[in-house]
């Protein structure tokens, strides 16, 4: 059996207005990319692209979404992704732009890049406040944002019944 490889784009949407933030879903963020993508590629770029297209994380308050397609359209889709000038949703329209912030091969390279990506950002706010309130906030935000693995808790304990 062969593996199909995957691709994973991480974006975040920039939009002026609030409301967009809080009013995206999966649904909207997926026909706006296709859509992107057959006006740009047409219908070929659009057949190669949504052979394995999905939305696998969507988070509407960071504005951070991610994109999963196969490893050859992978260029094809970042290609599009400018072209996303707005998203429907509950019948409105939202303007707004997908930003590309990393490829990785796996959902967890993807992580870790946005958790220092994540940092990076609060490390500039840190350096922006205007009075000691804001700076400890940031700070303990900063010290917050860590990624730690979790053990398996099946086989690593060992029974503690009183028998040897």
């Amino acid at each position: 059996m062969v593996r199909f490889k995957n691709r994973y784009v991480l974006c975040e949407v920039l939009s002026d207005d609030p409301r967009c933030r809080q009013c995206i879903e999966e649904r909207a963020v997926g026909l706006a990319v296709r859509d992107a993508i057959g006006r740009v590629h047409g219908d070929y770029g659009l057949a190669c692209c949504s052979i394995s297209f999905t939305v696998k994380y969507l988070n509407a308050y960071t504005g951070t979404v991610l994109l999963r397609c196969r490893k050859d359209s992978y260029r094809l889709l970042c290609s599009a992704l400018p072209f996303v000038r707005h998203l429907e949703s509950r019948n409105q329209r939202y303007p707004c732009a997908l930003n590309t912030l990393h490829v990785g091969g796996t959902i967890r390279t993807c992580q870790k890049f946005l958790i220092q990506y994540n940092r990076r950002q609060l490390l500039m706010l840190l350096q922006n406040c205007t009075n000691e309130e804001e700076r400890q906030c940031i700070q303990k935000s900063l010290l917050s944002c860590s990624l730690t693995e979790e053990q398996s808790q099946s086989g690593d304990e060992e029974d503690d019944d009183g028998t040897e």
